[in-house]
């Protein structure tokens, strides 16, 4: 199965874009963070992270579950 690149729901600290990251390439959120800090202060950054809070989805809900007793 292929994997799939989702917003992290549980490591996010803005819009889970980070965390999602760092969980697909299986390393510390800490360095996705510091190399996106460092886009951002040296240009560019800020628009590829706008754009990626609009393109990179949530994981799909699990309906079993959600399901509620």
């Amino acid at each position: 199965m292929a994997r799939k690149l989702y917003r992290s729901l549980e490591d996010r600290r803005i819009a889970g874009i980070c965390g999602g990251v760092a969980e697909y390439f299986n390393i510390d959120p800490t360095i996705v963070r510091l190399i996106a800090a460092m886009m951002i202060f040296t240009g560019g950054g800020i628009l590829v992270y706008l754009v990626a809070w609009l393109i990179i989805p949530y994981p799909p809900v699990n309906h079993q579950d959600a399901h509620v007793s």
